[in-house]
């Protein structure tokens, strides 16, 4: 049996893209969809030419590259042109106040940093919207793999074309569980290392990806059951917190609190396994 697309299974980012404007055709999320494609640009042609990248150290562990702070210089004058008085809070470049306080973008131009630098193609470029305190839209696309996750309060969540559920697993022995870690010489790392034993012994299988936004976005569209992290900063799940809840599922800090952004922490889950991830960590730092 031949198979039916001979040519090309996966669509590329311009077929994704018009797809999702059928899916979810708000002025707002073309604004995001638009700033993202243009970022992506740089970072597939640097990630081509990693060998020849200017990287310089910004902390123990955690690097930055020039190819960075061109995403986000790129993201940033999309965003500011489309929606002038809107606010930013960037990784590089810090918080940018806008005069409509009611709205602000946390925007990761590159989230998976030691990923991308290390040749490893698991890495996104990250953009929410908070509006009044609620996070209302995100877009995290994966130029590697060319998958662009797009969700907005209200209107569901996507992956190109396909509309995202979480799964649907009830038992922890069943789930896949990813986390992620702090960096040298930040975070409670024996804190952390607990908390993977209790869930580690429990679990069908834990796994460490690199990388905050996709970790989310894989609990939206149920590759993973579970994930859990903290030290975060809020560019690193803004958007991932809408795609989640859109496709059904529930975040919250990693302590069980209703704020993540502020907890600067996460736990995502579908409800069945949410509640028993958060129960699990609070059990392995009683």
């Amino acid at each position: 049996m031949l198979w039916p697309y001979p040519h090309r299974i996966v669509p590329t980012f311009f077929e994704s893209t018009r797809t999702l404007q059928a899916m979810i055709s708000s002025p707002l999320m073309t604004v995001m969809v638009d700033a993202v494609r243009k970022a992506a640009r740089g970072l597939k042609r640097d990630y081509g030419e990693i060998e020849n990248l200017q990287v310089s150290r910004k902390g123990p562990g955690n690097f930055v590259s020039a190819a960075d702070r061109k995403a986000e210089e790129v993201l940033r004058d999309a965003l500011m042109k489309a929606r002038p008085g809107y606010g930013l809070v960037l990784e590089e470049s810090g918080i940018v106040e806008g005069a409509d306080k009611s709205h602000t973008w946390h925007v990761d131009p590159l989230d998976g940093t030691t990923n991308f630098l290390h040749g490893i193609p698991h890495f996104a470029i990250s953009v929410g919207l908070e509006r009044e305190g609620q996070i209302v839209a995100g877009v995290i696309y994966d130029p590697a793999k060319d998958e662009l996750f797009v969700a907005e309060r209200g209107k569901g969540a996507y992956l190109n074309n396909r509309r995202l559920r979480v799964s649907g697993r009830v038992d922890m022995a069943d789930a896949l569980v990813a986390y992620g870690s702090p960096y040298l010489g930040r975070g409670d790392h024996p804190k952390l290392l607990r908390e993977v034993a209790a869930v580690m012994a429990v679990s069908g299988g834990i796994r460490r990806f690199g990388s905050a936004a996709l970790d989310l976005a894989y609990v939206a569209c149920g590759r993973s059951d579970l994930y859990w992290e903290r030290d975060l900063q809020t560019w690193d799940i803004a958007a991932g917190i809408i795609l989640v809840r859109e496709a059904g599922g529930f975040v919250s800090s990693a302590d069980g609190g209703a704020e993540p952004l502020a907890a600067r922490s996460v736990a995502a889950g579908n409800e069945h396994l949410h509640g028993d991830l958060v129960k699990l960590l609070r059990r392995a730092n009683a």
